[in-house]
Formats: structure tokens, sequence, C-alpha cells
């Protein structure tokens, strides 16, 4: 996976509750793992922006309810800084789901802002996105 520009802090832990941002059906989802984490002995991993995680589909459409899924974190409430030195912090946790390994989104279009380190790691999520901040 392709660096990112930009120290970011872990916000979200295994087991956080967060709500879908793409048209994909699901309406909350619920973080199962962390994809390529790098993590420390006896501690749990937490997913930051632009990780790659595994979700479990808590409501939204019946059919997909219960099923896992690959998604990528694209807004966190937790403050991660940039390299120019400004802070950054949404009002909610988001994710959009994946369809498949290389990194094609499973919705049409992403509801809200993303943070511009995605453009950077997903560029066909950054497609989809109405706004990027």
């Amino acid at each position: 996976m392709k660096a990112i520009s930009a120290r970011t802090t872990a916000g979200c832990n295994i087991g956080t509750k967060m709500m879908a941002a793409d048209n994909s059906g699901a309406k909350v989802v619920k973080i199962v793992s962390v994809k390529r984490g790098k993590g420390t002995k006896g501690k749990q991993m937490c997913a930051k922006l632009a990780d790659w995680v595994k979700v479990s589909v808590k409501s939204g459409n019946p059919e997909m309810k219960g099923k896992v899924f690959d998604a990528v974190l694209i807004r966190q409430k937790k403050p991660f800084r940039r390299l120019n030195g400004e802070r950054i912090a949404f009002e909610d946790n988001a994710v959009a789901l994946l369809k498949d390994d290389k990194g094609n989104p499973k919705g049409t279009q992403i509801k809200g802002p993303i943070a511009k380190e995605i453009i950077e790691r997903w560029p066909q999520v950054a497609k989809i996105a109405s706004i990027a901040y």
C-alpha cells in the first residue's frame, strides 16, 4: 500500500460501529479487523485514516446484514496532523465498502467529504467522492 502524507492517529478500535458513507446498501458497520496493519505484540489493533479494514454489516439492506466486507476508513473523529501543521477532525467515523482487493468501491457515490489522504492511497474511491478536505 502506498504511504500517505500525514501523521495519522489511530482513531477507531476493533469493534467500533460507524457509518457506511456510500450507497452500497449498508448503513451501520462494525470493524472486525485491520488488514495489513502493523501493531505491537499484546496490543489490540487500531484503525486510522485510509486503512483497509474488514467490517461486518449491522444494519441496512437485509441481504447484506451479517456479512463481512472489505472497507476503507474515509473519515475519523480523532484529529490527525498534516505535514503543513494543520490538524483535521471530522464529525463522524465513516467507511466506504470495497468489492474486490484492487480497491474498487462497491457503491457509486460517497455522501459527505473524504480526507485528501484517501486520494493518495485509494484513487478509485476518490473518484466517486464529491468533496475532499
